[in-house]
């Protein structure tokens, strides 16, 4: 029988969203007992959410393992799109803990990902081949752009974080360089993906398609997006097909995902699949479900037959960050 020792305190750290869970894992399968998701601009901190979390269940749990979008290094996070800085020792310390863990969103994800079955995915290259034993890698759009690799050493996987998303917008053609111009002017200089391949990003599309004088903007979206979160605005009325600025803006988007995620491929040679986590991409599933998804995907050149063989994978789960933080933290007691 499986016990509260058994339970681990599992987070994700995002901009918009904090999300707490009791995780327990039996036998091969990661469970959730308790799930709440906090704004996280409601808080000054992480140290609030969790006492607030744990004040509301009141199971007894010592261990806890947070996934945060954000640099970790010596146990610590300077959060890269909230005010906060953790550390796991304050954590601990505050929120009367045993054992806190703090690891990169993106690293939390790619455990994740380990854990789950086949069902939990949407394939999105249908001329993919099958190769289990190979590098694995995540790319997840949200609030801010992540990307990690599972590296395969032959027997087992060891995820590892980057911060990929931050690294240089390349355009693949006059429409692209013309955006990138303008994100440049709107940024002083430096453009990344994570400018483009987020929620934030996908209203600066718009926006640019609107003052460039690429499409007109209608006063029921500019009503709309004063009412709720402008990229769900955008990319709900680009899939229901009623705005030609909304649907220009979210396939431009859809474009530039692909092509970063085919970069991300060959960068970390993930021939065993490359996998779309994040809040966006289960959202515009139709809109990745296409051709011009799978076009910029395999718009590599002399690499493009490589690309064709990559599976590349939708993850529809929506635990896997926090299923993935209690799995590292997991592996990390087998290793101590």
């Amino acid at each position: 029988m499986a016990d509260d020792s058994d339970l681990i305190l599992a987070g994700d750290v995002g901009g918009t969203n904090t999300r707490l869970a009791l995780v327990r894992r039996v036998r091969s399968r990661f469970y959730c007992e308790a799930h709440t998701t906090f704004p996280s601009a409601d808080y000054a901190s992480l140290e609030q959410i969790i006492n607030a979390f744990k004040a509301a269940n009141t199971v007894e749990v010592d261990s806890a393992c947070i996934g945060v979008a954000g640099v970790v290094l010596n146990r610590r996070c300077d959060a890269t799109n909230l005010p906060w800085v953790l550390d796991e020792q304050e954590l601990a310390s505050t929120c009367q803990l045993t054992t806190v863990r703090l690891i990169n969103d993106l690293e939390a994800a790619a455990y994740g990902i380990l854990v789950l079955g086949d069902t939990d995915f949407v394939d999105l290259n249908p001329h993919a081949q099958h190769n289990p034993d190979a590098n694995k890698a995540v790319i997840a759009a949200g609030t801010g752009l992540g990307e990690a690799v599972m590296f395969w050493d032959g027997s087992h996987y060891h995820p590892f974080a980057t911060e990929g998303g931050h690294c240089d917008f390349a355009p693949a053609d006059q429409q692209q360089d013309a955006l990138l111009e303008w994100l440049r002017h709107r940024w002083n200089s430096h453009v990344s993906y994570e400018r483009i391949i987020s929620g934030p990003g996908l209203l600066d599309i718009y926006r640019w398609l609107i003052e460039s004088g690429r499409q007109q903007e209608k006063p029921h979206i500019q009503a709309a997006m004063q009412r709720h979160d402008p990229g769900s605005v955008i990319s709900e009325t680009a899939i229901a097909k009623r705005d030609p600025g909304c649907e220009q803006a979210l396939h431009l988007f859809v474009q530039i995902y692909a092509q970063e995620a085919g970069n991300l491929a060959l960068k970390s040679l993930a021939t065993g699949g490359i996998y779309l986590a994040g809040g966006i991409a289960p959202k515009i599933l139709p809109a990745l479900q296409t051709d011009a998804f799978l076009q910029h995907w395999l718009a590599k050149g002399r690499f493009a037959d490589l690309l064709r063989n990559i599976p590349v994978k939708l993850v529809l789960h929506p635990h896997v960050s926090l299923f993935g933080a209690a799995n590292y933290l997991q592996n990390q007691r087998l290793i101590e």
